[in-house]
């Protein structure tokens, strides 16, 4: 099963959608890690559903350690991170497995185990899975020493946001740090809302202070690691770093970067990793996201037992675009790549 993530720490997801509960078991934290609960609190909030113009789904989401912490500190041993769903609405699922619904997993996951998958609200693929890593994500920022990971909603179909320092209602609400780019990107939330219809989205996130050769090269290298993790958050579907794909039309007079004092590249766009390692730049990303598949608008699609084309109709509670909740997502993401890479190093070193 595909539900871990890392080598040194390493993070076990579990749990589905409309089941019980979810969480995460992290193994790994070197014993005496302060555990930052408001953190944890903090980082969870900005995940949590039942945000207004977003999933209504109301979850408190408190999570409990069961294990692995005592007076304030990582034992050495593993952590056992739980939350029970406490809104769950099955009966909004009737038609599941009998007509999949466009673009989600559903008959993928029920022909792979044989019908014995729990397919309500996405089941293990749901974007609920991702609480376990915003909560194992909180716990290894002490691990990460003065590196820095900062992450926002960057853009909502064509509406682009600037990575700033500004707050509103609009910025807390979507996780935008663009005051003016929030406020537009809301009226289309709304909009979409209304019409029952969803949005692609991208959340843009910034690594700072990684010290200079961090990394191992090839597969270990940071970008590799990061991409192929970042690429699992449900309804990923492209991952670039630094200038991106606009480095396909640059020449390489334009793309190369001078090292400079520090030493590092000069430039505000330096790329932050080369060969794997870290070259002491901020390590900038995007994680661009598909349009919810999840529409109340009416759709066509398989039902199985007939093997006809019929109409399906979706109710339930889902979110009409994935970036504001994502971009807690992708900083845990990366704060857990980034720890499991630090202790790598320490273990060789």
């Amino acid at each position: 099963m595909g539900m871990k993530l890392g080598d040194s720490i390493r993070v076990t997801l579990f749990g589905e959608s409309h089941g019980a509960a979810v969480g995460a078991l992290l193994e790994g934290l070197p014993p005496g890690t302060p555990i930052d609960l408001d953190g944890l609190l903090a980082d969870l909030e900005r995940r949590r559903p039942g945000r207004r113009l977003l999933s209504a789904r109301s979850e408190p989401d408190a999570c409990e350690i069961l294990s692995g912490v005592f007076e304030g500190r990582a034992t050495g041993h593993p952590i056992l991170l739980l939350v029970h769903n406490q809104d769950v609405k099955s009966k909004d699922y009737p038609f599941i497995p009998d007509q999949p619904r466009p673009g989600h997993v559903d008959l993928p996951e029920s022909v792979r185990t044989g019908g014995a998958a729990d397919l309500r609200g996405g089941g293990t693929h749901s974007g609920r899975i991702t609480l376990g890593l915003v909560a194992a994500g909180a716990l290894v920022r002490d691990v990460l020493g003065r590196i820095e990971v900062d992450a926002h909603c960057a853009a909502i179909g064509d509406i682009r946001a600037e990575m700033k320092a500004e707050s509103s209602e609009s910025c807390t609400l979507l996780n935008c740090t663009d005051a003016t780019a929030a406020e537009r990107m809301l009226e289309r939330v709304k909009s979409l809302r209304k019409a029952g219809d969803s949005i692609g989205s991208s959340v843009e996130a910034v690594i700072s202070n990684l010290p200079l050769g961090l990394g191992e090269p090839w597969f270990e290298g940071i970008e590799p690691a990061l991409a192929r993790a970042l690429m699992a958050i449900p309804g990923a579907r492209a991952v670039e770093f630094g200038r991106g794909i606009d480095a396909v039309q640059m020449l390489g007079s334009e793309h190369n970067d001078a090292w400079g004092p520090g030493p590092a590249p000069l430039g505000a766009d330096a790329d932050g990793a080369l060969g794997g390692m870290a070259t002491g730049a901020p390590l900038r990303l995007q994680v661009h996201f598909k349009p919810p598949s999840s529409i109340s608008v009416s759709q066509m699609t398989l039902h199985v037992p007939s093997g006809e084309m019929r109409e399906l109709n979706i109710g339930g509670r889902h979110d009409p675009v994935l970036a504001p909740r994502a971009a807690p997502v992708v900083e845990a993401v990366c704060r857990l790549v980034l720890a499991d890479l630090i202790q790598i190093r320490e273990a060789v070193e």
